[in-house]
């Protein structure tokens, strides 16, 4: 198993679970902050590695009339302050070519949406930038399929990659998880994420908007510890029922922390035990 570091982070192998978070889009920049702030301090006090998220422009929501966010440059402002003043690594999201130079400016972790994971000038202009590129993997995809995004991206001189699984399409407006898919996905070398609040997204599932099943987080984060993947991808707000974009699926300050104790004493039970061969 390959391992990355982004800044003072070291994802896969035998380090600790990281922790991806933060609101799923930048709304108002002083509560994004907060809540920035408010994850860090959880995350320090277990422990666990914390790389923050949220997108600045969300270009794959289901109605026109849908908030996207503050744009590319208003957001890597927001992203750019919260870096500096909590010392704290950034992902987010490009969803064209365009925006990948400026992109690298800010982030550490430049992410492929999942939906435009097959966008192979996308994929290969944020290798280009040579910053740890999170592959989402697709819905759409069996988890092999992600073998051609990986080589699209080394095809770029880049080797600095992490999958995160984000649960896959089971008919119409529905999501399930395959855990199988995490241990197929390890044998490609590279760490592996389970996004635990998209993969009970519910795609389309109001008619203009996504539903979700939040109450299923906590039971699909735990198991993907359990089966292993080297992180966790949580969407939080502190208050779900208001944001302006995944609401139904994003869970709050107070349930992350409930999540991170009981996945951390998982990873930590199942790393005491050595198998011998």
């Amino acid at each position: 198993m390959k391992q990355i570091k982004v800044k003072n982070i070291t994802i896969g192998s035998k380090a600790p679970f990281v922790l991806i978070a933060g609101p799923c889009v930048i709304e108002d920049p002083k509560d994004c902050f907060d809540t920035a702030k408010e994850i860090q301090k959880i995350t320090r006090s277990l422990g666990i590695p914390f790389i923050f998220k949220s997108s600045f422009d969300k270009a794959n929501r289901t109605s026109i009339s849908s908030y996207r966010g503050p744009g590319l440059s208003k957001g890597l402002k927001v992203l750019k302050k919260i870096k500096d003043e909590l010392n704290v690594p950034i992902l987010s999201d490009i969803h064209s070519s365009g925006q990948a130079k400026e992109a690298a400016r800010v982030l550490d972790v430049i992410q492929i949406p999942a939906f435009l994971c097959r966008q192979t000038d996308l994929v290969v202009a944020a290798a280009k930038t040579g910053k740890v590129i999170n592959i989402k993997k697709g819905q759409f995809l069996a988890p092999w399929d992600v073998a051609q995004i990986i080589k699209k991206i080394e095809s770029a001189g880049n080797k600095n990659i992490f999958i995160t699984e984000r649960g896959t399409s089971f008919g119409y407006n529905n999501l399930v998880s395959d855990f199988r898919s995490l241990v197929i996905l390890r044998r490609f070398g590279y760490p592996i994420v389970y996004d635990a609040t998209h993969s009970v997204q519910l795609p389309g599932g109001k008619g203009t908007a996504s539903a979700g099943e939040k109450h299923f987080v906590s039971h699909l984060a735990r198991a993907a510890v359990a089966v292993g993947c080297d992180g966790l991808f949580v969407e939080v707000h502190k208050n779900p029922k208001k944001a302006l974009s995944d609401g139904p699926n994003m869970i709050t300050p107070k349930e992350l922390k409930t999540i991170l104790v009981q996945a951390t004493g998982i990873d930590r039970f199942l790393r005491s035990f050595r198998i011998k061969k």
